[in-house]
């Protein structure tokens, strides 16, 4: 539900104050508490609750299966790119890089065998075709000579193919071995370490828990992560301002701008939730303590007017929308409209608005009022019974003075 709503439906924050009963005084009319419609400042914001987290993190998971053999970072450590953070067992690894050494080996001594034997049909091909046009040769030594030509050519294309093949396989289980050291991929802060000396790190898969082995954030940079609710995302704008406040810190606010907008609604645990989009504020000037996952709360400016037409928030109502005899409704159209009651000859009088930017206490109003109108303000179960013509009388004892700002 919309905050506009919330305030005309559930009637604000502003307390009732308790009136005498007017057919005890002999007063005539009821009794109403007024203010003067001015002009003022409104600032629009939104409010949400997040968590911090870095800018830029890197979630590490490993590429080979095995034990860990060395660990050398825990949690909080600085680290620097290239760094070595962790071993996994590599002795297969190993192993296996050496076989494949071997067997290239083989292949490359295969490969310069079937090139000179190559070379050698070659020759003798030449040789022979000279030979036959001479005839020196007969046909089918010159048809032999050719076979094994095409013979040697086969020979050298497979040897060529194994060789490559093999030094594929080599690379492969090189790569293999380079990945049983894990290094750092960045500068930062060790903020999460998921693997201990001993255990077995398996390859890490995408969205699967218990595969991310070490995180490392660098927190020079770092950004609230908000959840707004629906009713507010539409006028929330990349590159606002806001302002923070990071329950560890009390009494320090850090001022923020905007740097994404959700496009879609955070997926919802259970069909109850009110639906959500993740906004993502980043804070200018970050604590050299603060840590990822601190429970925060933000503002969120989006949007301010000065010295324009505005009024509180409780003034405002709905009420049915009175159509003349004969008249219906078209399909989609409001069947309420929003306005206020003011004090006109000493009667409640209806007037509908259309209103703009919302602040946190009170509301532009675009059309319906030019100033200086006498606006009823309470109390909030009279406001609410009010249809529009009853007689009201101002309370003396709880006259609500509106000052121009």
């Amino acid at each position: 539900m919309k905050p506009k709503q919330m305030w005309i439906l559930g009637g604000g924050l502003v307390a009732v104050v308790a009136i005498g009963i007017a057919a005890s005084r002999g007063d005539k009319g009821v009794p109403v508490q007024v203010a003067t419609v001015a002009r003022e400042n409104i600032q629009a914001k939104v409010s949400a609750n997040g968590k911090i987290q870095a800018v830029v993190k890197v979630d590490i998971t490993a590429n080979v299966m095995g034990q860990v053999t060395a660990l050398k970072v825990k949690e909080g450590d600085l680290v620097k790119k290239g760094d070595l953070l962790l071993e996994i067992d590599n002795v297969r690894s190993k192993a296996a890089v050496e076989s494949l050494r071997s067997a290239s080996l083989a292949m490359a001594h295969d490969f310069e065998t079937a090139r000179a034997r190559l070379e050698q049909a070659r020759k003798d091909f030449a040789r022979a075709s000279a030979n036959i046009k001479a005839g020196i040769i007969s046909q089918s030594d010159f048809d032999l000579a050719s076979t094994t030509l095409r013979t040697a050519q086969a020979a050298f294309d497979g040897a060529q193919q194994r060789v490559s093949q093999s030094r594929a396989d080599l690379a492969g289980g090189q790569d293999a071995l380079n990945k049983t050291r894990i290094l750092a991929p960045m500068d930062g802060v060790v903020t999460a370490k998921r693997i201990e000396l001993g255990e077995t790190a398996v390859i890490g898969l995408q969205n699967q828990p218990g595969t991310v082995l070490v995180t490392i954030s660098d927190m020079s940079r770092v950004e609230a992560e908000m959840e707004v609710d629906e009713a507010s995302i539409p006028t929330v704008k990349m590159g606002q301002t806001a302002q923070v406040r990071i329950d560890a810190y009390p009494n320090q606010v850090f001022d923020g701008v905007v740097t994404e907008v959700g496009g879609s609604p955070i997926v919802q645990t259970n069909v109850n939730e009110a639906i959500k989009f993740k906004v993502k504020v980043m804070i200018k000037n970050p604590p050299s303590t603060i840590k990822p996952g601190l429970s925060n709360q933000a503002d969120i400016f989006t949007g301010s007017r000065d010295q324009v037409l505005a009024i509180p928030l409780q003034a405002l109502v709905m009420r049915d929308i009175k159509l003349k005899k004969g008249e219906t409704f078209a399909p989609g159209a409001p069947r309420e409209e929003e306005g206020v009651y003011v004090l006109e000859g000493g009667k409640a009088v209806f007037k509908a608005l259309k209103t703009g930017l919302m602040g946190e206490l009170n509301v532009e109003v675009l059309s319906g009022l030019k100033g200086g109108e006498t606006l009823i303000m309470g109390p909030f179960k009279t406001l609410r019974e009010l249809k529009g013509g009853e007689d009201v009388r101002v309370d003396k004892r709880k006259k609500i003075e509106k000052k121009e700002s």
